[in-house]
């Protein structure tokens, strides 16, 4: 008897704000007939990036087809939420042809990928691939690569990064977990930069590894799905940095999460402009959500990371739903919360 053919499996993953939202969006919406169940991760208690999903016109955005776990970072609980969620979409009587998942903007995907040995999974799916989203202009402004110069200059003007940085070591990680790595938002670098965060990012990843450019997402579900890894059987060689110095733990109390609830917005450039204040203010690492804003019949979608601040209408309000705002924000540990809150809310 032959063994019946696994499942594969895509894990998304990247660094705040480098577009993996928008990337599944555009997979989803070109997936051509392909039934995808699909896991989002949010870091925090508000389902923004499922939301943006369920809003993306397209059949293969079903509800019923979109999981969303909220309980923290899935490389954490991986055993209480992702496990039992991958065995009711393979309890389904219709399995899909492939899952995506697309883990918080926090997480490490090793712990994630290894969960697929579990008995309860190992047989029925395989990891397909880990695509990493890396974020091109932030990589070029030394944001997220050892680039000794940078870093030294970073610490020369502010006291307060001479001690390793745990953000930066995250991406890192993310980084050496791909088989493919999308170089987003290559439309905002020149032909030198993006030679040149290539090369920075291929420093920190695994021998093989495929990189690509990308725009707002655009990219062929045919480049992203297909690449037939079987990676959980290899991701014990790209291990993260605490393994790689005998440490296991890994948890994220640098970081806050919360969520600032905003009045109806007098336009879009008034949005933006409180926003802008509180990237300006405060160490902020991303700020995602839905705010109303007047005369206006459908939400608008912010999204803000670094200093680059993006919004666009989705889906109109529906009857009976509170035309409210409703921002997730995702912070250095210490900021000034009621500040941000009293910002965002102008």
């Amino acid at each position: 008897m032959t063994a019946p053919q696994k499942i594969p499996a895509t894990v998304v993953t990247g660094f705040l704000g480098a577009g993996k939202t928008t990337l599944i969006r555009h997979l989803l919406q070109n997936a051509g007939g392909r039934k995808i169940a699909l896991i989002v991760n949010e870091f925090g208690d508000v389902g923004i990036d499922g939301e943006v999903l369920k809003a993306c016109g397209s059949d293969a955005c079903r509800e019923e087809d979109i999981v969303e776990l909220a309980n923290g970072c899935i490389c954490c609980t991986v055993a209480d939420d992702f496990v039992p969620t991958m065995e009711k979409i393979l309890a389904r009587p219709e399995a899909p042809d492939h899952i995506v998942i697309e883990t918080s903007g926090l997480a490490l995907p090793q712990p994630l990928v290894r969960a697929f040995r579990w008995p309860e999974i190992a047989t029925r799916v395989t990891v397909d691939g880990v695509v990493t989203v890396v974020d091109g202009p932030a990589v070029r402004d030394g944001r997220f690569a050892h680039d000794e110069e940078a870093v030294a200059a970073q610490r020369a003007a502010d006291p307060n990064l001479d001690h390793e940085d745990p953000i930066e070591e995250l991406f890192e990680d993310q980084v050496r977990a791909a088989d493919l790595i999308v170089l987003h938002k290559a439309d905002l670098l020149a032909g030198d930069d993006a030679d040149a965060v290539k090369a920075q990012v291929l420093e920190h990843a695994s021998a093989g590894v495929r990189v690509v450019s990308a725009a707002n997402g655009e990219i062929s579900a045919d480049v992203l799905l297909g690449i037939a890894s079987g990676v959980e059987d290899k991701i014990d060689g790209r291990p993260t940095t605490h393994e790689m110095e005998g440490e296991v733990q890994h948890d994220h109390d640098d970081f806050v999460s919360f969520i600032a609830e905003t009045p109806e917005a007098a336009d879009v450039a008034e949005m933006e402009a409180r926003v802008r204040k509180v990237l300006d203010a405060h160490d902020v690492l991303r700020i995602k959500g839905f705010v109303p804003v007047a005369a206006k019949a459908a939400r608008l979608v912010v999204q803000a990371v670094g200093t680059r601040v993006d919004s666009y209408f989705d889906r109109p309000w529906k009857d009976g739903e509170a035309r409210r705002g409703r921002l997730v924000v995702i912070a250095e540990k210490g900021v000034d919360q009621a500040a941000i809150e009293a910002a965002l809310a102008g």
